[in-house]
């Protein structure tokens, strides 16, 4: 029925595999994109406008206010172009070419003036006034959407640093272009460059927040989700709304619930989530993220999936989370499948399937998958419809052992062997100075006794 009320251009875009959210989210997008400043807004809407067949008009208008609010005539053509193409009768899908054709007179004519201003700093040869005038120059192509270039004048600003405040800034304004930019590398990079500087330890703890956001998308979006989850659950709750230009607390709390419950067990889950009292500001924020985690630990699994799915479709439209939200629910579900079945050694797929509130069909299919990939041992018996546990391979366990031991043993021998070897030689090495007899007793593994090589006689430290 949600299909036959979708525009022609979605049930195109779905027949060729493109994601197309169907169900409406639980946020009011007014609200949603109240939270946030600056060029993020109209890469939220754009993306609410060109995903979501239910909110696709209102996020686009919004798209097209925020665009012509600025000086991005790209995006703003982008937006109109958009809107056309669903709904081509729109009086907003008509571009505005008057305004367009002012825009970028403006924008030329205030090019000009900063390049031929930074030109005339350069000639004067005063640090300060160079600088100054490269970062004018990057906040404004940074206004008009033009990215490149942008990053190349904040990048230039570095050789007219004067102070490690001076430096911080730029950084900053660094690691704010490379996540509109999706270049994580330099996202991590300029962050570990503003954490290695001397700085005063209030600004340190005033910055601390924003480089742990910033790490954790990077992180998030190079699918590490263990070192995401770190990050954002080391995020201090003074983060408020000083980076809304990126992304918010609520954000925060989400992502670092989500990473955590994809890739932590319960007791991490315990500890460093529900028991870590700075993170618990931001849970607060997002309460439902604080309860899956809850039902997860307490092994109510089912409950703890109906929570994510009731909001799967709100991440589904979220700027940063959207290409993780499949993997991330597949490594929470998978976790909750493998949690369950470890008390078991055979249990029936009917079992399973109300444990998990679906059908019998689904959920072999699921655990097909899993046991494709690795993440469940055990075999699905498709005769008596059970599933059963792989019983470990006592042979090759013991097998294992035996080499490990004997090559241990082995690397023992061969070390006896050599101080052997070297007492009888009648060889002196000295010792460096300040080096002690621990030092000197791991010079040769301090494996079997090895470690008595260490000599001392005549009040100086030798080992032979």
């Amino acid at each position: 029925m949600a299909s036959q009320m979708e525009p022609a251009y979605f049930q195109a875009l779905q027949s060729k595999g493109a994601l197309v959210v169907s169900d409406a989210p639980k946020f009011d997008l007014e609200a949603y994109i109240g939270n946030y400043a600056g060029k993020t807004r109209w890469s939220r809407l754009y993306l609410i406008g060109t995903t979501s067949s239910s909110l696709y008009l209102e996020a686009l208008k919004g798209a097209i206010a925020e665009a012509k609010r600025g000086k991005d005539v790209a995006r703003y053509e982008a937006s109109v172009e958009e809107l056309a193409r669903i709904v081509p009768d729109e009086p907003d899908a008509i571009p505005d070419l008057g305004w367009m054709d002012k825009m970028t007179k403006q924008v030329k004519a205030e090019t000009d003036r900063l390049e031929l201003e930074l030109k005339g700093y350069k000639n004067n040869l005063i640090k300060e006034s160079i600088r100054m005038g490269n970062e004018d120059l990057g906040s404004f192509y940074h206004d008009i959407g033009d990215l490149p270039s942008a990053f190349k004048s904040y990048a230039r600003m570095r050789d007219f640093c004067t102070t490690p405040k001076h430096i911080h800034d730029m950084c900053l304004k660094l690691v704010v272009i490379s996540v509109e930019q999706a270049n994580w590398m330099s996202v991590s990079s300029n962050v570990q460059k503003i954490r290695n500087l001397q700085q005063k330890p209030e600004d340190t703890i005033k910055v601390q927040p924003l480089l742990c956001a910033s790490m954790g998308l990077a992180q998030l979006a190079s699918g590490n989700f263990k070192e995401a989850a770190t990050s954002f659950l080391e995020t201090d709750s003074g983060l408020g709304d000083r980076f809304n230009q990126v992304l918010t607390s609520n954000d925060v709390a989400v992502y670092g619930g989500l990473c955590a419950l994809a890739s932590m067990d319960r007791n991490e889950l315990q500890t460093n989530v529900l028991e870590n009292s700075s993170f618990r500001n931001f849970l607060e924020l997002e309460p439902h993220i604080r309860r899956a985690i809850s039902f997860f630990c307490s092994s109510k699994y089912s409950q703890c999936l109906e929570i994510l799915e009731a909001y799967k479709t709100d991440y589904l439209l979220d700027l940063h989370l959207q290409r993780h939200v499949g993997e991330l629910y597949y490594r929470v579900r998978s976790k909750s499948i493998v949690q369950y079945f470890i008390p078991f050694s055979c249990v029936t797929l009917d079992a399973m399937a109300q444990a998990f509130a679906t059908n019998e069909r689904s959920i072999e299919d699921e655990l097909v998958n899993m046991i494709e990939r690795g993440t469940l041992e055990a075999r699905i018996d498709t005769q008596n419809r059970l599933l059963t546990s792989t019983p470990p391979n006592t042979r090759s366990l013991v097998h294992s052992s035996a080499l490990y031991t004997a090559k241990t043993y082995e690397k023992t021998v061969r070390l006896r062997l050599m101080r052997m070897n070297i007492l009888n030689a009648g060889l002196e090495v000295k010792a460096p100075k300040g080096h002690n007899q621990k030092h000197a007793s791991s010079f040769f593994g301090g494996a079997g006794g090895g470690g008595d090589v260490f000599m001392g006689g005549g009040g100086e430290s030798r080992f032979y």
